[in-house]
């Protein structure tokens, strides 16, 4: 999150709060998260990634993100060693250990790489990408699938269960040190509200 005293910021929190308050939604995020946890009656701050690039246009993505399934997501820091499979397998125990407490069907973000923080963003920005269209690297589109597969197979499902635990796996990536291989999964109900704008 960038500071919040950036102009950009600021924009960005008053449009929050005045969506959140005329919209009448739930106020859900506290000033302070351990001892006073004083409800700030608006949702802000909001947290905030920015990423400067060329051009001349600012593309703004907004992810509204409940907290039952946040508290659900995870990181494994794999080794390299631990290939495609160790991938695989370290969501789907992310997934088993969630079990019915994000309100399957689920949608998944995977981010891959980076370090621990970098991967969990990546997986946040996987959230953002239309679950109906696949990674561009055929590789990774093809994981996609099988993760959607396996995850599938745990029999979690809606409510007491069934074959749809998960309706779509997103995977972002970027570049890693030679000894690790960071794993983020960002656990989505199947709400799934996000929007994008170009200004």
């Amino acid at each position: 999150m960038y500071g919040r005293s950036l102009p950009l910021a600021k924009a960005i929190n008053e449009g929050v709060a005045q969506g959140y308050v005329e919209g009448y939604l739930r106020k859900s995020v506290v000033a302070e998260p351990l001892f006073n946890r004083k409800n700030t009656q608006n949702n802000t701050p909001a947290i905030i990634y920015i990423d400067i690039v060329p051009g001349d246009k600012v593309e703004i993505n907004v992810e509204l993100k409940g907290f039952g399934s946040e508290n659900k997501s995870d990181v494994a820091m794999l080794v390299p060693a631990d290939g495609v499979e160790g991938v695989k397998n370290a969501v789907l125990e992310i997934v088993k250990h969630a079990g019915p407490n994000p309100c399957p069907p689920i949608v998944l973000g995977v981010g891959i790489g980076g370090t621990m923080d970098q991967a969990a963003v990546m997986s946040k920005k996987a959230l953002l990408r239309d679950i109906s269209t696949p990674h561009k690297d055929p590789e990774y589109a093809k994981l996609e699938e099988e993760i959607l597969e396996m995850v599938n197979k745990t029999g979690i499902g809606p409510q007491l269960g069934g074959t749809t635990t998960c309706i779509g796996v997103n995977i972002e990536w970027g570049a890693t040190h030679i000894a690790g291989l960071p794993v983020a999964v960002t656990i989505m109900c199947h709400a799934a509200r996000h929007k994008h704008v170009v200004l």
